[in-house]
C-alpha cells in the first residue's frame, strides 16, 4: 500500500486529487496545506475520517516542518500542487508567488532528496516526485493557431508563470544534478466544483447569483483551453503512477474558447438552471461588463496532449459543455460550501429553480 503526500491538498485541484485517490485506490494520503485564503478543508469534509487519510498544516518553506513530514510518514510519492496560482494576485503581491513557488519548491525538493537518500535502493526505485505545472510557462501564443507541446520553449509573461517557470527549472536540476526521480505536468485551465471564486468560472457563476456585474476583462476575445478538473486528476494519477522519470508531459482538453463564450455559456445555463434567481432581467447576459484589461494579458494558450493520450492512455471524458453544466449545477446545490467563503448579498437557494 503506497503513502503519498499530497502538498496544497486542501485546494481546488489538490482536494480533488485527495478525494479521487481515497475514493479510487487503497493509497494513504498524506495532505500537507498551509491553508492559505485558497485552501479549504470543508471541500474534503466528507474524507475526514477515512482511515488512509491524514492532514498536516504545514509551510512548504519551513523546511524543518517538512522533514518532519518525511521521517513521521515515509512516503513513496510526492505529489506537489502547492502554489499561489492568481495571476491578478502575482501582479499585484508577486513576492507571495517567488516565495512559495520558487523558494517553497526548493525547500520541498532538498528535503524529499534528503529523505530519498536514506531509502534503500528497492524502495527509491519506486520513489517519484511529481510536481505539478501550468501551461502558462510556455507563454502567449497570440493570433496563431499552434500548440504547445513538451519541448516548446518558455516564454512566461507575468509573475505567476515565471515563478512556476523557476520552480520546473529547479525539479528538472535535481533531475540532472542528483539523478533525483521526477516527472512534470503541464496543464491548461481547469474548472469544476469547489474552485475558489476569485478564478473567472466560478466568479461569474457566484456574482450572478448574488445580482453583480459580470466583470470581462478587454473584449474578453482571449482564449483559453478548458479541462474538467475530473478529468485533469485522471491525468495526473496515470502520470504519478504509468509516467516514465525525467519526463513531462501536456494535460489539456482541447476545448478552446473565448473569455466571453465562456461567461455567456455560464449565463445561458443560468438562465435556465436558475430562473427565480434573477431580479429584474431577462438574462443573466444583461449582467455582462467589461472591465479595463489586465496588465500584459496573454491572449492565448493551448495545448498539444498526444503524448499523454498515446503513451499513458489518457482522454478527457468531459466536453465543456457537460463539464460547465455540471460545474453550474455544483454552485446552484453548494451555497452552503461558498457562502462560507464570500459575502452574500442576495440567497441563491431563494424560489424554486430548474435543475434540469
Amino acid at each position: 500500500m503506497k503513502k503519498i503526500i499530497v502538498t496544497g491538498g486542501a485546494g481546488f485541484i489538490g482536494s480533488a486529487v485527495v478525494r479521487y485517490i481515497l475514493t479510487k485506490t487503497e493509497f494513504t494520503v498524506i495532505n500537507v496545506d498551509k491553508l492559505t485564503y485558497a485552501g479549504n478543508l470543508g471541500s474534503l469534509a466528507k474524507l475526514s475520517t477515512n482511515r488512509n487519510y491524514f492532514f498536516e498544516k504545514v509551510d512548504i518553506c519551513d523546511a524543518k516542518e517538512v522533514s518532519n513530514v518525511f521521517k513521521k510518514y515515509q512516503p513513496d510519492l510526492i505529489l506537489h500542487l502547492a502554489a499561489e496560482s492568481h495571476v491578478d494576485r502575482s501582479i499585484s503581491a508577486p513576492e507571495t508567488f517567488i516565495k512559495t513557488n520558487v523558494f517553497g519548491t526548493y525547500v520541498l525538493l532538498s528535503e524529499a532528496r534528503k529523505y530519498f537518500d536514506t531509502l534503500t535502493v528497492k524502495m527509491q526505485k519506486s520513489f517519484l516526485f511529481h510536481h505539478v505545472s501550468t501551461d502558462e510557462v510556455y507563454g502567449d501564443l497570440g493570433h496563431t493557431n499552434t500548440t504547445t507541446n513538451e519541448d516548446s520553449p518558455y516564454a512566461p509573461s507575468s509573475p505567476y508563470s515565471a515563478t512556476k517557470a523557476a520552480s520546473d527549472h529547479l525539479v528538472m536540476a535535481w533531475r540532472h544534478t542528483y539523478k533525483f526521480p521526477i516527472v512534470i505536468t503541464h496543464c491548461s485551465n481547469n474548472y469544476g466544483p469547489y474552485q475558489f471564486p476569485e478564478k473567472l468560472i466560478p466568479n461569474i457563476i457566484l456574482n450572478a447569483l448574488q445580482c453583480k456585474p459580470l466583470p470581462v476583462y478587454g473584449d474578453g476575445q482571449q482564449i483559453r483551453d478548458w479541462l474538467y478538473v475530473d478529468d485533469h486528476v485522471e491525468a495526473l494519477f496515470k502520470v504519478l503512477t504509468l509516467g516514465k522519470v525525467g519526463h513531462s508531459y501536456c494535460i489539456g482538453a482541447q476545448n478552446e474558447k473565448t473569455n466571453i463564450t465562456v461567461v455567456e455559456m455560464i449565463c445561458d445555463l443560468l438562465d435556465e438552471l436558475a430562473v427565480d434567481q434573477k431580479k429584474n432581467i431577462n438574462s443573466y447576459r444583461e449582467l455582462i461588463t467589461f472591465v479595463e484589461d489586465r496588465r500584459g494579458h496573454d491572449f492565448r494558450y493551448a495545448i498539444n496532449s498526444s503524448k499523454v493520450q498515446k503513451e499513458l492512455g489518457w482522454m478527457p471524458s468531459y466536453s465543456f459543455e457537460s463539464g460547465l453544466r455540471k460545474t453550474v449545477k455544483w454552485y446552484l446545490e453548494n451555497e452552503k460550501w461558498w457562502s462560507n467563503i464570500i459575502p452574500v448579498d442576495c440567497k441563491a437557494t431563494k424560489g424554486k429553480r430548474n435543475n434540469g
